[in-house]
């Protein structure tokens, strides 16, 4: 039984080895078409939850926006990309985007007044859909499964001991430290990187989103931390790394700039 534990977890870390865009290993237990699923399942349910913006200068506004980003989405991307993307645009004074697998966008009016301009807005559109294209939402719930499954095998290979309850307990902490949230400060690094990318593509200035952080940083200041900020920390050394990552990416914006790639979604 233990060794049976032990074949599972391995042959599944095995099997589901995968390469993120930007190199970096990671653990995919999932298809596709099952998270997209859930995308949908979790957009329909906020959906029902908050309020719908019809503001239409707004949704024009944001729309713009996101279909900039998703219509520069490189061909690479093609088995992440389902081509249509739904935007909703969600009246709520909190500061926060996201995206979801399946092609679902949602904006929060609140974010509109601190991503002081469409090339501030595309920098946290183009960010939380490389989450996507990147395959993270899949990669958290496979690393969340394997967590499980070790839990389970360790069960086994303690079930006559003594320390088990305590070994357990050390097991869980060492998952959560040592495997889920190391992942998390990856996925956001990465999610920069491939969003800096895509907005410059798209036509953006990607200087902008050294500003956006900025912008974030200040919004936050003496309050609770904003909403956006829990999952996307920005800091210094944040900053500082999109600094250095704008020269990269700017041959890329100049480059749709010549060929005409410039968004005019202020109206």
């Amino acid at each position: 039984m233990k060794k049976r534990w032990l074949s599972v977890v391995a042959l599944c870390v095995l099997t589901a080895c995968s390469v993120s865009p930007t190199g970096r290993k990671q653990l995919l237990l999932m298809g596709n078409n099952d998270v997209a699923q859930m995308g949908l399942t979790s957009f329909q349910q906020i959906k029902q939850k908050e309020k719908i913006s019809t503001n239409p200068k707004q949704n024009h506004y944001v729309q713009c926006v996101a279909q900039a980003i998703t219509r520069a989405i490189p061909e690479q991307y093609a088995a992440m990309n389902p081509g249509q993307w739904e935007v909703v645009v969600f009246d709520s004074p909190e500061v926060n985007a996201f995206a979801l697998p399946g092609g679902r966008i949602g904006v929060y009016t609140g974010l509109l007044k601190v991503a002081k301009n469409q090339d501030e807005l595309a920098a946290v559109i183009g960010h939380e859909v490389s989450h996507v294209l990147a395959q993270h939402s899949n990669e958290r719930l496979s690393q969340s499964q394997l967590a499980d499954m070790g839990m389970a095998a360790a069960d086994q290979l303690l079930q006559n001991s003594s320390t088990k309850a305590p070994a357990m307990a050390a097991l869980g902490l060492g998952v959560q430290y040592g495997v889920l949230m190391p992942y998390s400060r990856a996925q956001e690094t990465e999610a920069d990187v491939l969003g800096l990318q895509l907005m410059a593509l798209a036509g953006f200035n990607p200087q902008e989103a050294v500003s956006l952080w900025y912008n974030m940083a200040a919004a936050s200041t003496g309050k609770q931390p904003l909403e956006i900020l829990s999952t996307h920390p920005s800091d210094q050394t944040r900053i500082n790394k999109l600094q250095s990552l704008v020269p990269q990416v700017e041959p890329a914006y100049q480059q749709a700039k010549t060929n005409g790639v410039h968004p005019q979604c202020m109206g």
